[in-house]
């Protein structure tokens, strides 16, 4: 399984804002240039952020974006799930219920469940304050 550019992209815009937005909301075009990135393919990214309320939009001189909740409510798998959709290795695990006509006679099926809970594991017990913190470490 791999995490896409826009994944990636994702959580350094949503990293970014949580540590800039101190004072001011955060512009995309400052963030564009501390993460380099394009300004155009990041306003793709937060317009989805956005819309699923992750931040919120500020309009005028001043505007830019905010995080709407605090960063440790936010997990990686939040955030990847959003822009990425399932994080299941197979198809087969992407909805609740298993409709995999060889699911009860598959033993590779028990493989990418342990791989799917470890992933999830992961993604879901990382949030952005840890990896604020993360960031303030390696400075």
């Amino acid at each position: 399984m791999k995490i896409s550019t826009k994944g990636r992209y994702a959580l350094r815009l949503m990293l970014d804002i949580a540590l800039n937005d101190a004072k001011t909301p955060v512009r995309i075009k400052d963030i564009a240039e501390r993460q380099q990135i394009s300004d155009k393919y990041l306003e793709q990214i937060v317009s989805s952020l956005n819309k699923a309320g992750f931040v919120k939009s500020l309009r005028g001189p001043q505007g830019g974006y905010r995080l709407t909740k605090k960063p440790e409510e936010y997990t990686v798998g939040m955030i990847l799930r959003l822009i990425e959709g399932s994080l299941a290795p197979v198809a087969c695990l992407d909805d609740d219920i298993n409709n995999c006509t060889r699911a009860d006679r598959c033993p590779t099926l028990i493989l990418w469940k342990k791989l799917y809970d470890a992933i999830s594991e992961v993604v879901d017990n990382i949030t952005l304050a840890d990896l604020i913190s993360w960031q303030k470490n390696m400075k």
